[in-house]
């Protein structure tokens, strides 16, 4: 029978279990999936959408368990200031890192202290300098306001139990003019009761996902406009995955 949700923190702590197996199973060398399910299941494909975006071919590195490419779609320039939110094993923030020059920096925040510790060690193989990683949460991000340039996420804002904090956050974060970046599960809007309170859904990316409608609505709450939604592919039978981009004006 499946295990039941009852409160945000138990959900943040199944979250937090799921992915400090997925950074010891990584860094064991052992093969981890997307949400620690199968590829398949999650969706685990690097959408590109460019011709000149790739994933880092550096295996210390590839550690990605999103469902996208968000730097794909972020459109990053020389200099700029970037936040990934939910950074895992950092594969986005050092492919983010390349993109924005030595004159960039890129943040990457994450609760869990075995991705950390894994995002940190691929940091020193790598001799990437110009990238930190944060301890926090996605809902309280450990940074000033008006910081960055760019905010992106893989895969990761389905899995908060208060998605308006996190919108309110990356607003908070963005510089005017800032721009949101991310790609996400998106559920139909038909999603049913059951997948819904499932924890073992919700910690694999499924039950904690918003609707297109819902999306546009909580961004649109906290300030953001030019807001675009395009669905990549399908990740199950109630889900896909998708890109999300918005703008903070000025």
């Amino acid at each position: 029978m499946a295990e039941r949700l009852r409160n945000p923190d138990e959900i943040r702590e199944a979250v937090r279990e799921r992915y400090a197996e997925a950074a010891l199973a990584v860094a064991a060398k052992s093969e981890a999936g997307c949400c620690t399910t199968s590829q398949a299941e999650c969706g685990c494909q690097r959408e590109t959408g460019s011709s000149s975006a790739s994933a880092s071919e550096d295996p210390r590195i590839s550690t990605s368990l999103g469902c996208g490419n968000p730097t794909a779609v972020a459109d990053l320039h020389d200099g700029e200031a970037v936040l990934d939110l939910g950074s895992g094993g950092g594969e986005d923030v050092f492919i983010s890192a390349a993109r924005v020059g030595p004159e960039g920096r890129v943040y990457g925040v994450d609760m869990t202290d075995e991705m950390l510790a894994l995002a940190r060690s691929n940091r020193r193989e790598a001799g990437i300098d110009n990238v930190e990683f944060l301890k926090g949460t996605i809902e309280d991000v450990p940074l000033p306001d008006d910081s960055v340039d760019v905010v992106i996420s893989n895969c990761v804002i389905n899995l908060s139990a208060d998605k308006p904090a996190v919108f309110g956050e990356a607003a908070r974060v963005l510089r005017p003019g800032g721009r949101f970046a991310v790609t996400d599960i998106v559920a139909d809007a038909g999603m049913d009761e059951e997948t819904r309170r499932d924890l073992a859904q919700w910690a694999g990316c499924l039950a904690g996902a918003l609707t297109q409608e819902e999306f546009r609505r909580e961004l649109e709450a906290a300030g953001f406009t030019d807001i675009e939604l395009r669905e990549t592919h399908r990740v199950h039978d109630q889900a896909a995955s998708a890109i999300i981009r918005a703008i903070m004006p000025a």
